[in-house]
């Protein structure tokens, strides 16, 4: 077996929503295994400054609005000016609900009252933002026979959510997590199968990778809650998603597609 399986050496990989918490860490596994990164955000001046302080040269920063398919043909084309390729999609852009007034959140995102705005925003960004990334990026590289589109999903992608994790110490649910995360998740999953089997031809690789629940400033009851749930009795690290990114974009995943690799410390096995 090479020990080379892993390098992403000589490779182009985009990542979109590269600037949020788990994004940067998904830039930095790629570009310390030897791709050239395309920071890819709403932000050009922090996609810049990320792109600053990624292993490697030659990385490129470019702002993206991955619902705007206009936006999106440009930035292909600067990509393949620049770097003559694209190798690793990572459909990492996502939102998820927040509300303004923490005192109204739990009514707010009770499923009786959810905003059907919010909804809409949910499906415009995390379902049509994945087709149309990958509608883009993904076709330059069924045209030059090889790549790997890897769509972040999530654990409620898989099962619903679990609405006990947010009851606070006074027995109060502070928030309901909403319809529009778990939807929008469980067709990515889909999209990926859908994808994997037409473009397999093509020789472009398609996974989902779910991940659990990242520890980000959240109350100390709500991660005990989290952690209660979880076998190995945690949340994630924004980096423990790296070794599974860089497994499914290398070469160590060839034979792998269409398949959705769970990475959740055992929260969907009970």
């Amino acid at each position: 077996m090479s020990s080379n399986l892993f390098t992403l050496k000589d490779k182009v990989a985009i990542v979109t929503g590269a600037c949020g918490l788990i994004g940067q860490k998904h830039a930095q596994a790629l570009a310390a295994y030897g791709a050239r990164v395309v920071v890819a955000d709403r932000d050009q001046a922090l996609c810049e400054k990320l792109v600053s302080t990624l292993e490697g040269a030659n990385h490129i920063a470019i702002s993206l609005d991955v619902t705007n398919e206009e936006n999106l043909i440009a930035a292909k084309n600067v990509i393949l000016e620049r770097a003559g390729r694209i190798d690793v999609l990572v459909n990492n852009a996502a939102i998820n609900d927040m509300f303004e007034n923490p005192a109204m959140a739990a009514e707010q995102s009770r499923f009786e009252n959810y905003p059907v705005q919010m909804f809409r925003q949910s499906l415009e960004v995390n379902v049509t933002g994945v087709f149309l990334c990958s509608q883009v990026f993904g076709t330059e590289m069924a045209r030059q026979g090889k790549g790997s589109i890897i769509n972040v999903a999530s654990t409620y992608g898989l099962v619903g959510p679990d609405q006990s994790l947010y009851i606070n110490p006074e027995g109060k649910q502070a928030f309901y997590k909403s319809a529009a995360y778990p939807a929008t998740k469980g067709a990515v999953i889909n999209f990926t199968r859908f994808l994997a089997a037409y473009w397999g031809a093509s020789g472009v690789r398609v996974n989902t990778l779910s991940p659990g629940g990242v520890e980000n400033s959240q109350d100390d009851w709500f991660v005990k809650n989290y952690s209660a749930k979880t076998p190995l009795g945690r949340m994630a690290q924004p980096t423990d998603y790296q070794g599974a990114l860089v497994f499914l974009a290398s070469d160590a995943s060839s034979y792998m597609t269409g398949a959705n690799l769970v990475v959740d410390g055992g929260w969907t096995a009970i």
